[in-house]
């Protein structure tokens, strides 16, 4: 690790003012940026860690819609988000304890890791992302691999989740990392079905719109069965190819319609 400023501010509009200076990156579990910083894949001159933030923790329901805060723990989503027991059960299966106790869901979010756990639980959800500045729609917040609709300087506050009729997901996970090799949520709600896979594209986290549409009509891991994903697109390495990534997209959204 080389030498760099370090600064914790007590409230968002001192860490927004914090982030303005050249060269600098927000901080908040720091599961993927300290690493890629040991690695020199990133180097900035300046951390602004957002953990010191009491505004952006905690786990909230008012009505229908659970509510977290951007740096709230993946440990402590799964043990106090029960009003959505899906997203409850998500979260205490990311990584091990160590990840768990430290990485937040607004960091992994703002990452958008295209095998992470949480941008299938948003996009499946149609959950809100809140930032600083304004709020983002599921649909409109992921833009690719490592990629999102997120400005310069600007950071995650909190996440809306609609809370579903029915929800779960199902994650094939890769056993070293504990990543999605594959993963799908499903979420039913009034509107219909919203189906999210994650691990499998090598565009990120996306939407199974022909299976939304047959579970819409019939809520059964039967309506599935004469579907198939495509492969095109799908991430090939020596884990998976593409065509056994779609088999695991079909096979994880019966297993979620059944669980759920």
């Amino acid at each position: 690790m080389y030498n760099f400023d370090f600064e914790q501010p007590a409230s968002v509009e001192a860490a927004v003012a914090a982030l303005q200076a050249e060269d600098t990156l927000p901080l908040s579990g720091g599961q993927t940026l300290i690493p890629s910083m040991k690695q020199r894949l990133n180097a900035p001159a300046k951390l602004v860690s957002l953990t010191g933030i009491d505004a952006l923790k905690g786990v909230s329901v008012d009505g229908g819609t659970l509510t977290i805060g951007a740096a709230t723990t993946h440990a402590t989503v799964a043990a106090e988000a029960t009003a959505y027991p899906a997203l409850a059960a998500l979260a205490g299966g990311i990584g091990d304890p160590a990840v768990r106790n430290r990485g937040t869901i607004g960091g992994s979010l703002a990452n958008n890791d295209p095998s992470a756990c949480y941008p299938s639980a948003v996009l499946g959800t149609g959950a809100t992302v809140v930032t600083n500045a304004r709020e983002i729609a599921a649909d409109d917040f992921f833009d690719g691999v490592f990629t999102t609709a997120l400005e310069e300087g600007e950071i995650i506050t909190a996440v809306k989740f609609p809370i579903p009729e029915k929800a779960n997901y199902q994650k094939f996970e890769q056993p070293a990392s504990r990543f999605a090799l594959t993963g799908v949520f499903v979420a039913k709600t009034a509107d219909g079905v919203r189906v999210a896979v994650t691990g499998a594209s090598e565009e990120g986290v996306f939407r199974w719109t022909e299976a939304e549409e047959a579970l819409s009509a019939n809520f059964t891991p039967e309506a599935v069965d004469g579907l198939t994903a495509s492969a095109d697109g799908l991430i090939s390495d020596l884990h998976g190819t593409p065509q056994y990534r779609a088999s695991l997209i079909k096979t994880l959204t019966k297993r979620a319609v059944a669980a759920a």
